[in-house]
C-alpha cells in the first residue's frame, strides 16, 4: 500500500507544476501513473479470482451468483476509472456517460438474479 501511495503523491507533486503551463503533459503524467496504480492491482486481482473459483467449488449450482457479482463489481471499477479519468481532464459529460453506461450494464448483468428473485417470491 505504501508503494501505491506513494506513486500517487509523485504523480501529484509532478503534475502540479505542469499544470498552469502545459496542462496536457501533466495530464499524461498523471494517466501514466493511473496505468502503472492499476497494473500493479492487477496483480491483486488474480489472488482474489483463485479465492473466488474456491468459494465456487464450494457453492456448486449457486456459483453463477458469483459470476454476476463479479462482473457487477468489474463493471463499477472500470466505470469509476474511466469516469474519473474523464472528470480529471475536465471532460464532466463524457465522465457522466460512462457512468451512465455502467450503471445500465450493471442493471442488465443483474436481471438473472432479479429473475430469480421475482421465482422464488411467486413460488410463496
Amino acid at each position: 500500500m505504501l508503494k501505491v501511495a506513494i506513486i500517487g503523491v509523485m504523480a501529484v507533486f509532478l503534475a502540479i507544476p505542469l499544470q498552469k503551463e502545459k496542462a496536457e503533459i501533466g495530464m499524461l503524467v498523471i494517466l501514466s501513473a493511473c496505468l502503472i496504480l492499476l497494473s500493479l492491482s492487477l496483480g491483486k486481482i488474480e489472488e482474489i479470482v483463485a479465492m473466488v473459483h474456491q468459494v465456487e467449488s464450494y457453492l456448486g449450482s449457486a456459483s453463477l451468483y458469483v459470476g454476476i457479482l463479479l462482473k457487477m463489481i468489474g463493471i463499477t471499477y472500470i466505470a469509476e476509472f474511466g469516469a474519473n479519468l474523464c472528470n480529471d481532464a475536465g471532460y464532466h459529460a463524457v465522465a457522466n456517460q460512462i457512468e451512465f453506461y455502467g450503471r445500465l450494464m450493471i442493471l442488465a448483468v443483474s436481471i438473472p438474479i432479479l429473475m430469480t428473485l421475482i421465482d422464488t417470491i411467486s413460488s410463496i
